[in-house]
């Protein structure tokens, strides 16, 4: 069992009958306070030993992007105390004087700990259990950090089903809207960014591909207040730096960023809400493609992430199945006018079951602002206006080792989607694009008006082939025949037989 799993088992049985939701916030909190107090304390002992550095200046600290910790907050402190009564209280002053010292964490910490229905003992087994995971003193620790907190997060969405997944992506969609968008470089926006899990793969992909995480400037909104503390937290975890705002209006109603545009926008937004104060908003400007429903927020998510791509932006969101055809109050109209303005690049449609708490079938929508791929300056990329690649996805995925409900799509799989779509593009190294019956297919806007702008994938891929089983087909008819004739006499049999035992009751 990895160290992750190891950890968070011990960690959960922990909690006993409270609730997961209030739960993961002190487990990931005290997870937190280790790891900055740890990078903390490293460092003070490097700059202890150095004749010419001073431990106690918080510039030093500043220089290597780590928080500055008080005395009274670092975890040899506090460990030191954690039989205490009143350690619930010293862990919630710990987390104001963090926050004190370090704007960017201001707002973001847990502040639970000293309720009067926290079971104290459950404290200290938790802080005990964190101060025993052995740390090599090399970066490999924070990674490691990162990758219990990244676990924790994901298990604690599980267990909170529908509420916990509303804030949280499973990895693997994620994934493959990283693998797909490739932001390595420039801005990158979520809208609602829940736990920040497409900023923490976005710098994951940007690693993997040798690239400098500088390159990225990253920019987020999340109305849920606990959901942005963690978000932050998150992010601190592993030393990524993002400007993230927060209001209780929420993205639709208060846009954070109006006047800004991004390189890339990542989006899973909350599926088919219908209070987002859409009546306060009929003449908004972001509504290039048509007013959205008052009922619905999907097309005023996909608008909103529309508007906010630069010149050249990519867009990748997360929306329930209803999107690709709903005719609803003129959502088909708003569908064809994306199409029609090119703004849509892709469609994917996602195996079921991947999303924790909910069996909602979801899509991605690939969303462009220049599907000319700027061919008049990089003869490398394929000129796709007029054009939709559509890729059907669903009998993709696997059931997650030991759940009998929650799938996954596989790494191989991811490649497979991704290559696809950079095939299609004309990207270089992603080889020639092909349509694959049953699994992709670029349709004209054309083909897609025959369709009524339903973006169904399904509609344009076709079935795949057959595979061949070697069994002549006379011989396969013959027996299907008798199948068949055999399944009809069982049925009139168990119908006789109904009516006999009906008759008997009379």
């Amino acid at each position: 069992m990895s160290i992750e799993k190891t950890l968070f088992a011990a960690a959960d049985k922990m909690r006993g009958s409270m609730d997961a939701g209030e739960y993961k916030h002190i487990a990931l909190g005290l997870l937190f306070l280790r790891y900055v107090s740890m990078s903390f304390e490293r460092l003070h002992t490097k700059l202890s030993e150095d004749e010419y550095s001073d431990a106690e200046d918080r510039d030093e600290y500043l220089a290597e992007s780590i928080f500055w910790v008080p005395e009274k907050a670092r975890w040899s402190t506090l460990a030191k105390q954690s039989k205490d009564p009143k350690i619930g209280i010293m862990i919630d002053d710990a987390m104001r004087a963090i926050e004190a010292d370090n704007e960017t964490l201001k707002g973001a910490l847990p502040k639970v700990f000293g309720k009067e229905s926290i079971d104290r003992a459950m404290l200290t087994g938790l802080m005990d259990l964190f101060s025993n995971l052995k740390l090599e003193g090399s970066k490999a620790d924070f990674d490691l950090i990162g990758r219990i907190y990244e676990y924790c997060i994901g298990e604690f969405a599980s267990s909170e089903g529908k509420r916990g997944g509303e804030f949280y992506t499973p990895k693997p969609v994620v994934d493959t809207l990283i693998e797909m968008i490739e932001p390595t470089r420039g801005r990158v926006y979520d809208p609602c960014c829940g736990t920040g899990g497409f900023f923490v793969q976005s710098e994951k992909f940007i690693d993997a591909h040798k690239g400098q995480k500088n390159d990225i400037a990253i920019y987020g909104q999340e109305r849920n207040h606990t959901t942005y503390g963690l978000a932050r937290m998150n992010l601190a975890i592993r030393g990524i730096f993002a400007e993230i705002r927060w209001n209780s209006e929420g993205t639709l109603l208060k846009d954070a960023f109006p006047d800004e545009r991004f390189d890339y926008v990542l989006a899973n937004p909350p599926f088919n809400i219908s209070d987002w104060s859409g009546d306060l908003l009929r003449e908004d400007t972001r509504w290039k493609f048509g007013a959205p429903p008052v009922g619905n927020a999907n097309f005023a998510w996909l608008q909103h992430i529309h508007a906010h791509l630069s010149s050249t932006g990519i867009g990748g969101v997360v929306l329930a199945n209803g999107s690709m055809s709903s005719m609803s109050v003129g959502e088909g109209e708003i569908r064809r006018a994306m199409v029609e303005g090119d703004a849509v690049d892709a469609m994917v449609a996602l195996p079921g079951q991947l999303f924790y708490g909910t069996q909602i079938p979801a899509c991605l929508w690939i969303l462009a602002k220049d599907k000319s791929n700027g061919v008049a300056k990089d003869a490398k990329l394929r000129d796709r206006r007029g054009e939709v690649l559509f890729i059907d996805a669903r009998k993709m995925g696997a059931l997650v080792p030991g759940s009998r409900k929650q799938k996954e799509l596989s790494p191989d799989e991811i490649v497979q989607i991704a290559t696809a779509y950079h095939a299609w593009r004309g990207e270089p190294d992603a080889g020639a694009y092909e349509d694959v019956a049953g699994f992709c297919k670029s349709a004209t806007t054309d083909e897609i008006a025959k369709h009524n702008f339903v973006l169904t994938p399904g509609r344009y891929v076709g079935a795949g082939a057959v595979e061949d089983d070697g069994e002549p087909f006379e011989e396969k008819f013959t027996r299907l025949v008798g199948e068949l004739r055999g399944q009809f006499a069982e049925g009139r049999r168990l119908e006789k037989e109904i009516e006999d035992r009906l008759g008997a009751l009379q």
